[in-house]
């Protein structure tokens, strides 16, 4: 379900950086699931959109796969496994959630699941058979019937770990078979009869923990490929054993067989084991092993031998020798500047036209097979976003991108792409101006290619956009450049790199570049153990950048270092007129709480601001720029005014105009965020304790009230703790103020708001809209921001008089952009 009249149109996100938390649906026009924070996200690499959010589970989503339907078509159910110690069982109709269904019992995190159709003899219905494993040391084996579950069996490993799970069928039976890797090396076979599982064999030769195990059938056999922390790849080929007894000459060289036998409806079958090959190629950890799905072609059913890799080296898909059947490797992906990327999972589309992979960083990453070349794979675009909590956001002035920070130490900026031969905008991850070694908490926009940035460190960081990232964002978006670059300076740099051992990004200018060696020249002049540094190379983007362009083509340089706080920044504010900077750090004394004022011409220390005992967490300077807001962990908020200076050489001093105190107070917790109404009459004021007030000039008849600033709506409770508070810069068709409220479980409320005349205030407040739970964040909010109606993303002015965005961001991992209509408000 999704709220009438709210749009999450745009998502960025990206998945969790655990081994199994990707799938890709097989069958036409398949969608990729993977698991975002604690949600399950669908994502369609066809149209580059997230289609919509699995929000179910209240901690990490660590595994995730489709439900395969024998006649190849798309899949509409899936099931994933999560750190809460559940498995959710997800059916998906028409890219909606039509149903979910939890099944408990677990006592530690899950993190591996695996789930086939399964059509018994003694009952005309398709059971749904479910395994997962969990790090309670045992595996789980679930049948569930419509919305009936139930749980058959726990097989218990001990004091070891099932590490790896995959379920198909013994060959020519309706008998599953279930492989379970294990940490102790070995991979243990289990076989279903009378609705329980026994363990048949195990499978010896990897000499380290298993991290992947994978069955697909191919002809009258059964194949297994597993992978381990050995390096090491092995195929192995479970068959019916054949029933003659054939003379062999003892001089022939046998491979060892593991039998086990069966009794299906009263017929004894014999299978037996062998170890087809073993895969050397990787240097490290193999993390995933994934076979190439079976597909339709022509009414024909298409049955590839091909298997794909991923480990912490790189990925490689395999494939046997059409003469000699020898398995050998066919294609070698994911290294970028001779730095290998690092994966933790891969997969293939439905056809093996494309594989996706999930890097170490967060990342995912497609490759396309060029139809003229087929060992040629080249990038394409896919979803990009942070890998850990998004902390701030801000739209460009001019509405036209948006830039976030996270604690995943990076920063990030989403534009719309908007393609000539196409009417439909996409927004993409276009650059990621600032890579660093801290934790990033806020950034604050100077203009529109010029941002601060606050991090777990004493020092705010201040960056420019280099000549060729203002190409490439005109070129993407559509822009002309001479109007973008008519307030830029002439001598601009090309770019940004990191020297090597540096920590801030140094300016490449048009002489600084080198052209990048050949191999053969990399080869002559290296010595193999000097630091390869990922140096910049401008290039002319027509569309939105691959990740291996952002990893290392996209920094922006560090134009100012600003030094003068004791601790962590933790919040930054910049004026309407851009030409003063707050900022403010974690505190725990006064001294230490202060706020800093900075000029952002010269970047020298304007004043210092000393009121409150704690961490400031959020300031906002009035739309007139004449008055400076802070709200902090102390309960309390602060307002400073400008005095007016008598030259306007001088700088700006600010002087403390009211305040609130022990006996003012209207919060009771933290006030975690403000903001201010468009024409500046206005503050509002969020808190822990679920309320949000609205402050300005009140009767002046109160003495308790410092200069006539005082509450001047009714506490509106909005049930939950307020993380985030903003305030759309327009107001709606009964002229009253509309007000977004993010609440510490995710949710956003748009709320509108007027004074009345009335003592007390009495219907002052009006619940608009809110987020409905596949639209919602699943953690905390951490900003809301409302774009300037004044930009261009809109496709045409009839949408841009109709609708308002806004973006968010969360602990969640997750930044997204609504689109709210009017007529809702």
């Amino acid at each position: 379900m999704v709220a009438p009249g709210l749009e999450a149109c745009h998502v960025f996100c990206c998945p969790n950086r655990v081994r199994g938390a990707l799938s890709w649906s097989p069958g036409p026009g398949g969608l990729l699931a993977f698991g975002t924070s604690c949600s399950v996200v669908l994502y369609d690499p066809q149209k580059r959109v997230v289609i919509t959010n699995l929000n179910g589970h209240t901690a990490r989503v660590n595994c995730v796969q489709w439900i395969c339907k024998q006649d190849g078509s798309p899949s509409t159910e899936l099931v994933s496994g999560a750190s809460d110690n559940q498995v959710i069982h997800w059916e998906v109709e028409n890219n909606q959630l039509l149903k979910a269904v939890h099944l408990q019992g677990h006592e530690g995190p899950v993190y591996s699941v695996c789930a086939v159709y399964q059509r018994r003899t003694s009952d005309v219905t398709v059971h749904t058979l479910i395994v997962s494993a969990a790090s309670d040391s045992t595996v789980r084996i679930w049948s569930k019937k419509g919305s009936e579950v139930t749980c058959l069996q726990t097989l218990d490993f001990g004091n070891g770990f099932a590490l790896a799970l995959s379920l198909s069928f013994l060959p020519n039976t309706d008998v599953p078979i279930l492989a379970c890797g294990d940490d102790d090396c070995k991979i243990h076979l289990f076989v279903q009869e009378n609705d329980q599982f026994e363990k048949v064999l195990f499978l010896r030769g990897h000499e380290d923990w298993m991290r992947g195990v994978e069955w697909a059938p191919f002809g009258s056999d059964l194949f297994l490929a597993s992978c381990s922390q050995d390096c090491l790849i092995r195929i192995w080929r479970l068959y019916i054993k054949a029933t003659s007894l054939e003379t062999q000459d003892d001089d022939n060289i046998r491979l060892k067989e593991n039998t086990f036998t069966i009794e299906s409806e009263s017929v004894k079958i014999e299978f037996a084991v062998t170890l087809e090959t073993v895969l050397a190629g990787h240097e490290n950890w193999v993390n995933a092993v994934h076979w190439q799905p079976s597909f339709y072609k022509d009414g024909v059913l298409q049955q590839p031998m091909r298997l794909l890799s991923a480990s912490m080296d790189t990925m490689i898909l395999w494939a046997p020798d059409e003469e000699s059947g020898v398995w050998l490797e066919q294609v070698r992906v994911g290294e970028v500047g001779g730095n290998t990327l690092g994966f933790y999972d891969c997969q293939f589309s439905d056809d093996g036209s494309m594989i996706v992979a999930h890097a170490f960083h967060g990342a995912l990453h497609l490759w396309k097979q060029n139809a003229a070349n087929p060992k040629e794979w080249t990038p394409e675009i896919v979803i990009s976003g942070h890998f850990d909590g998004v902390q701030d956001l801000m739209w460009d002035p001019e509405g036209e991108f948006i830039i976030t920070v996270g604690t995943d130490q990076t920063t990030r900026l989403f534009a719309p792409w908007r393609r000539k031969d196409q009417s439909q905008v996409t927004w993409h991850e276009i650059a990621r101006p600032q890579i660093h070694g801290y934790d990033l908490k806020c950034l604050a926009m100077i203009n529109r290619f010029q941002f601060v940035s606050g991090a777990d460190e004493k020092v705010l960081r201040v960056f420019s956009a280099p000549r060729n990232f203002v190409e490439n964002f005109c070129t993407i978006t559509g822009q002309s450049l001479n109007h973008v670059l008519c307030n830029q300076e002439s001598d601009l740099p090309e770019g940004a790199t990191v020297p090597a051992l540096g920590l801030s990004n140094k300016a490449v200018f048009q002489g600084d570049i080198i052209p990048q060696p050949s191999d053969e020249e990399e080869l002559l002049t290296s010595t193999g153990i000097e630091y390869h540094q990922m140096a910049f190379q401008p290039s002319i983007l027509t569309e939105p950048p691959t990740e291996d362009h952002l990893l290392q083509n996209t920094l922006w340089p560090e134009v100012q270092k600003l030094y003068g706080h004791g601790y962590e920044i933790f919040c930054v504010a910049c004026n309407s007129s851009k030409t003063l900077l707050a900022s403010a750090c974690k505190a725990a004394k006064k001294e230490h709480a202060a706020i800093i004022l900075w000029n952002t011409t010269s970047w020298k220390q304007v004043q210092n601001l000393v009121f409150h005992s704690l961490t400031v967490t959020q300031m906002a300077f009035s739309p007139n720029d004449r008055f400076l807001l802070a709200v902090s962990r102390d309960r309390t908020w602060s307002l400073w005014k400008r005095q007016d200076t008598v030259s306007p050489e001088l700088e700006p001093i600010f002087s403390l105009f009211a305040f609130t105190n022990k006996v003012t107070a209207v919060h009771s917790r933290i006030i975690w965020s403000c903001d201010w109404s468009p024409d500046g009459k206005y503050f509002f004021t969020g808190s822990r304790d679920r309320k949000v007030v609205v402050w300005g000039e009140c009767d002046s008849s109160d003495d308790s009230v410092e200069y006539s600033i005082g509450p001047c709506s009714s506490v509106l409770d909005v049930g939950g703790a307020v993380t985030a508070v903003s305030v759309c810069p327009v107001l709606n068709h009964s002229q009253r103020y509309v007000v977004a409220v993010g609440l510490e479980c995710g949710r956003i409320c748009l709320y509108s708001w007027k004074k009345t005349d009335q003592i007390p205030e009495v219907n002052d407040w009006a619940r608009c809209v809110e987020t409905s739970q596949s639209q919602s964040h699943t953690l905390a909010i951490r900003k809301l921001c409302w774009k300037n109606c004044n930009g261009k993303t809109e496709q045409n002015e009839a949408e841009s008089a109709e609708w308002l965005h806004f973006a968010s961001c969360g602990e969640d991992h997750t930044v997204k952009i609504y689109r709210v209509n009017r007529c809702a408000l």
